[in-house]
């Protein structure tokens, strides 16, 4: 990815906050990188570098400063739109895919070759694969130290890495000292869990977002309240209620995560992080989807539209076929009679949320027609179920969306609508668009009259490669 460095050094001199997480600066003088907004001195225009994430930076061999803090930067923009294959490895990596696994592994899981994704890497993020994993781990555990009251050696696995030694070395490389002398005086925690902000670029509708989970909560499993999202969630064995509120004040979310799930903390933020599309840039959105008259209109008076992602892939695929031809108050009803049929107590419930969302397996083997469910949606459950528990169908970051969407749709009672739906939501695809949705044809009716799918698709051309966003926009904005 290039950057044009006279416009980076003009962000820089300005610290201009619409820069922040689009490009870092190394600083040759002193050997550390910077985000733009950072409060020192301007460097001379000779003494900086240009880098598209701060892996590049970090590979470039210059030290994370520690005043403007990189490791709390929005995710770096550079990439996106860019390559779909680039943009689904890295949303495994955040994951934590190159923690257990190899590079090897991770492009196996992408569907290309180990040398064509370090090539794609090096040209669009500006590092290997490796690198921004390493960097990832060294950011996140940075901002543990920071943030929380964890044991180091907690740390250093909930960061990512394999042993507390090599935890040791690549935080002194990163930062220049060891974590106990990184460490900060951490925020009083509040009872016995983890608190942790997580950043987005603004604009953030949040009040959109919250509303539009609240409406499909899964009722057992997760709930909106007071502004607040919570839901259950498990990692090898531990579960627990985590809590997530908006902070529009400093752009951040509150994340608190209980303390049997501490150990997970990493992995729980990877996932709140795709619930509320954070890592989205606004502005190009905003750009594309401006152009459409009717778009820009909703857009003034709702800025920043999000994703809302999805906790599981397979939750939400059931919640799509549970919605099919029924009132999204209808499909919540059906979808947590299922939730206490089948899922698990929770040994320390929270508010509403009492208990584990069903597995695939248990939905499989479940009699779905004891909770009200017709035969042709019963068996439409099952067959997913079976997909996805036997390994046939995996629904996350790792499968082309495209391909995604043509398995989907060979599943016996799935469409074109389901399969879009899952797509975008479920596996971050920002251009999915189901098109015969009757709420968007609602939405830009013409004097009562609907417009057709296909004329639907038609107009929609204008607004790829964010058709996504356009529908949630329609979707949040109606009425």
């Amino acid at each position: 990815m290039r950057l044009d460095p006279d416009v980076c050094y003009r962000a820089l001199a300005s610290r201009d906050a619409r820069f922040d997480g689009r490009f870092f600066v190394g600083v040759v003088s002193t050997g550390i990188y910077c985000r733009p907004i950072c409060p020192a001195r301007t460097p001379l225009r000779r003494n900086c570098r240009f880098f598209p994430a701060a892996a590049a930076a970090a590979a470039a061999g210059f030290r994370a400063c520690r005043r403007c803090r990189p490791e709390t930067s929005p995710a770096s923009a550079a990439w996106h739109g860019t390559s779909a294959l680039v943009t689904r490895a890295l949303r495994l990596v955040a994951a934590g895919a190159l923690d257990t696994g190899s590079v090897a592994d991770l492009a196996a899981r992408v569907g290309t070759g180990e040398r064509q994704l370090r090539r794609l890497f090096v040209e669009h993020v500006g590092a290997s694969p490796l690198a921004v994993a390493q960097t990832r781990r060294v950011h996140f555990a940075k901002q543990l130290l920071d943030e929380t009251s964890l044991p180091v050696t907690t740390i250093a696995h909930a960061a990512g890495f394999a042993s507390v030694r090599r935890f040791n070395t690549a935080m002194r490389t990163a930062w220049g000292q060891p974590p106990r002398a990184l460490r900060r005086a951490p925020a009083a925690a509040r009872g016995a869990g983890v608190e942790l902000r997580l950043g987005y670029r603004p604009p953030f509708d949040a009040e959109a977002l919250l509303a539009y989970l609240a409406l499909r909560a899964l009722p057992g499993v997760e709930e909106v309240a007071d502004g607040t999202w919570r839901r259950s969630v498990t990692f090898d064995g531990a579960s627990g209620v985590i809590e997530v509120r908006p902070d529009p004040a400093a752009h951040q979310l509150r994340l608190h995560v209980p303390a049997a799930l501490a150990p997970h903390v990493g992995r729980v933020a990877a996932r709140v992080r795709r619930v509320f599309d954070l890592d989205a840039d606004p502005a190009p959105i905003a750009a594309q989807l401006g152009g459409d008259p009717e778009l820009a209109a909703r857009l003034a008076r709702r800025p920043g539209v999000r994703v809302p992602g999805a906790w599981d892939g397979f939750e939400l695929a059931v919640r799509a076929i549970l919605g099919q031809q029924v009132t999204v108050a209808g499909a919540t009803t059906l979808a947590g009679r299922i939730a206490a049929a089948c899922g698990a107590p929770l040994a320390a419930p929270a508010g509403g949320v009492r208990v584990l969302a069903p597995t695939p397996a248990a939905l499989a083997a479940a009699d779905l027609a004891a909770v009200g469910l017709p035969r042709a949606r019963a068996e439409a459950l099952r067959a997913l179920a079976r997909a996805v528990a036997s390994g046939r169908l995996g629904l996350d970051a790792a499968l082309d969306p495209d391909e995604a969407v043509r398995r989907l749709e060979a599943l016996p009672g799935v469409g074109p609508w389901t399969a879009q739906y899952v797509a975008l939501r479920a596996l971050g695809a920002p251009d999915a668009f189901p098109a015969s949705d009757l709420g968007l044809r609602r939405a830009l009716a013409t004097n009562g009259q609907l417009p057709t799918p296909r004329a639907l698709e038609r107009r929609a051309e204008a607004w790829r490669p964010w058709r996504g966003y356009a529908a949630v926009l329609l979707w949040t904005t109606a009425g």
